[in-house]
């Protein structure tokens, strides 16, 4: 069997509002994960791009929403397989604020079927996440402890 592996590098919004976190669901196009779960909006850096431009356009893309700052958080990697293809995915995760307005997938045939906010609380079941998804619920879990600790 000749599996072939291809290298991506792509940057992910963690974007919380009002206790909900930005989610998208993964359509049968996913390249990467597998469809159905729950991801975070973002994507792939283009050759040439710059990380933070990446975001903006994946965001515009996936929700319709426009990114205001974005602060990067931390970085992972991952392995997957999908469709034949093995991947080894960096991932760049972004603590992100956005302009206001309800989500909508606007690029047609893409990776995402839809974008929602979820209640912090209704996103703990990890099954349903993307392993970046659910490794960001484990920063936004850090980072509570961290403020409270410095209270």
């Amino acid at each position: 069997m000749n599996v072939q592996v291809r290298t991506r590098i792509s940057a992910y919004a963690i974007a919380v509002e009002d206790d909900r976190l930005l989610l998208a669901r993964l359509s049968d196009a996913s390249p990467v994960f597998t469809p159905g779960l729950w991801h975070l909006p973002g994507g792939a850096i283009d050759p040439g791009e710059q990380p933070v431009e990446a975001l903006t356009r994946e965001l515009l893309e996936e929700t319709g929403l426009e990114l205001v700052e974005a602060r990067l958080l931390d970085a992972r990697t991952y392995s997957a397989q999908r469709n034949g293809i093995s991947w080894s995915l960096t991932a760049l995760f972004y603590a992100a604020s956005l302009k206001g307005g309800a989500p909508t997938v606007t690029e047609v045939d893409g990776s995402t079927e839809a974008a929602v906010w979820v209640p912090l609380s209704d996103v703990r079941d990890t099954a349903v996440l993307s392993p970046p998804a659910a490794d960001a619920m484990h920063m936004l879990d850090s980072s509570k402890a961290m403020s409270t600790a410095t209270r």
